[in-house]
C-alpha cells in the first residue's frame, strides 16, 4: 500500500513455453534495473495470480541485488515455506538481514482471524509493529495465540505437509486435467502450476480484450502496452469440485465462441 501514485516500477519477464502446453515466467535480470530510486525489492512466492514459484538461482540473484544495493527484498509467502506450504515443486526459504519474510493465516484456512506475520531484523519488524498499532488501533489478540500454539509444537508444519498441501495440489491436478481435456484445438498455455490457489491461462492472438471474459487483472508497475495482459486470466481452484469444472466448461466456451468469430 503505496501513499503517492507512481509508486510502483516493473519488468516483463521472459516467458519459457513448453511442449505440454505449459509456461513460465522467469525474471529477465538484463530488463531489471535497480537504482538510487528503488527503495526495495518485492516478489512474491508462490505469485498470485500466476502461480510461479521463482527459483533459488533468481531469489539468490535477488538477494545479492539487495545487498548490493542496502534495500530490502520482501518476498511476500503467504501461499508458501513452511507454511501453509501450498507449493508443488522444489523450493527453500534462504533469509538475510536484507530480507523481508510476510506470512499470512489466511491462506493456513482461518482467513476471518485477520493475521499477518512479519520475520524481519528488529528495526523493520518494530517499526512494523508501531505502525501496525497506529493503523489499525486495535490488534487482534486471536490469531497470535492460536499461531504461537501451532508453530511452538510443530502442529503447522505438519498439517501444512500433511493435508494443506495434498489437498490442493489433488485440486490443481483435477482442474489441470479438465482444462486440457476441454481446451483441445484452443491456442493455448497454463502456467506451470507451481503453488497457490490459481491456474493463470494464456490464450495467445485472444481476439478480443479478457476485460470481456472477466474485470482483467492489473500489472503494476508495467506502464508500456503489452498484449500479453490482454490475453491471460486467472482462474481459481480452490472452490467444490463440481463449481469449478462448470466454471471451467464455461470459460472454455467462451474462448471458443471468441476465436470462431
Amino acid at each position: 500500500v503505496g501513499l503517492a501514485d507512481n509508486m510502483f516500477t516493473a519488468a516483463r519477464p521472459e516467458i519459457e513455453t513448453f511442449a505440454d502446453r505449459t509456461f513460465k515466467y522467469h525474471v529477465a535480470f538484463d530488463q531489471l534495473r535497480v537504482d538510487e530510486s528503488i527503495g526495495a525489492i518485492c516478489v512474491s512466492r508462490p505469485t498470485n495470480p500466476t502461480g510461479n514459484v521463482l527459483t533459488a538461482a533468481e531469489i539468490g540473484h535477488l538477494h545479492r541485488l539487495a545487498r548490493q544495493h542496502q534495500i530490502p527484498l520482501i518476498i511476500d509467502n503467504a501461499y508458501g515455506l513452511p507454511f501453509p506450504n501450498i507449493i508443488f515443486t522444489e523450493a527453500d526459504l534462504p533469509w538475510s538481514e536484507h530480507t523481508i519474510l510476510c506470512f499470512s493465516l489466511s491462506k493456513f484456512g482461518l482467513p476471518a482471524v485477520r493475521t499477518g506475520i512479519i520475520i524481519a531484523r528488529p528495526d523493520i519488524a518494530g517499526a512494523i509493529a508501531k505502525m501496525n498499532g497506529i493503523i489499525n488501533l486495535a490488534l487482534s489478540s486471536f490469531g497470535p495465540a492460536l499461531a504461537l500454539e501451532m508453530i511452538s509444537n510443530d502442529k503447522v508444519l505438519e498439517l501444512s505437509q500433511k493435508y494443506i498441501r495434498p489437498y490442493y495440489q489433488a485440486k490443481a491436478d483435477k482442474a489441470l486435467q479438465l482444462l486440457h481435456q476441454e481446451l483441445v484445438g484452443v491456442n493455448y498455455y497454463i502456467h506451470k502450476t507451481e503453488g497457490a490457489f490459481f491456474l493463470w491461462l494464456w490464450f495467445p492472438g485472444l481476439p478480443i480484450s479478457c476485460h470481456e471474459l472477466y474485470q482483467r487483472l492489473k500489472f503494476p508497475g508495467l506502464e508500456e502496452e503489452w498484449q500479453h495482459v490482454h490475453e491471460c486470466i486467472r482462474v481459481s481452484y480452490a472452490m467444490d469440485d463440481g463449481l469449478v469444472s462448470a466454471g471451467i466448461k464455461i470459460i472454455v466456451e467462451e474462448v471458443k465462441r471468441a476465436f470462431r468469430s
